[in-house]
């Protein structure tokens, strides 16, 4: 008995392994006013969201008030790398509608307003 628990317990935990969210992990924004971040993408209930880990401009790393805050807000796969949610920039202070759309180590991002029509993009680079 001990031995089939055992093993319904590495089961459960490959399965759960094996069903993390491709996007989860570490992303490197577009510089934005100057400055980029590194982006720490975590589950966050059923959706995704990103926390600003790391933050970069022209001197090197700085300590910006942004670190910690959500940037992806609540983003919600729709299947083949795509997801939708908010973003937050924070050189506006705004929240927009989000769009993302993953291919390899490349995060396509948009913040859109106007219902989606018009859309100010970013790619980024996954680091982990």
């Amino acid at each position: 008995m001990k031995h089939l628990l055992a093993g319904l317990a590495v089961a459960l935990g490959l399965a759960g392994a094996a069903a993390a969210d491709p996007v989860l992990g570490v992303w490197k924004t577009q510089p934005d006013d100057g400055s980029y971040a590194h982006i720490q993408m975590d589950k966050c209930g059923a959706a995704v969201c990103g926390k600003i880990a790391r933050t970069f401009n022209s001197e090197g790393e700085y300590q910006s008030p942004n670190i910690g805050r959500t940037l992806v807000i609540d983003m919600v796969p729709n299947g083949g790398g795509s997801y939708e949610g908010k973003v937050w920039r924070p050189s506006n202070n705004k929240v927009y509608i989000g769009k993302m759309d993953m291919a390899g180590n490349s995060l396509a991002l948009r913040g859109c307003v106007a219902g989606g029509l018009i859309c100010s993009k970013q790619t980024w680079t996954r680091i982990e």
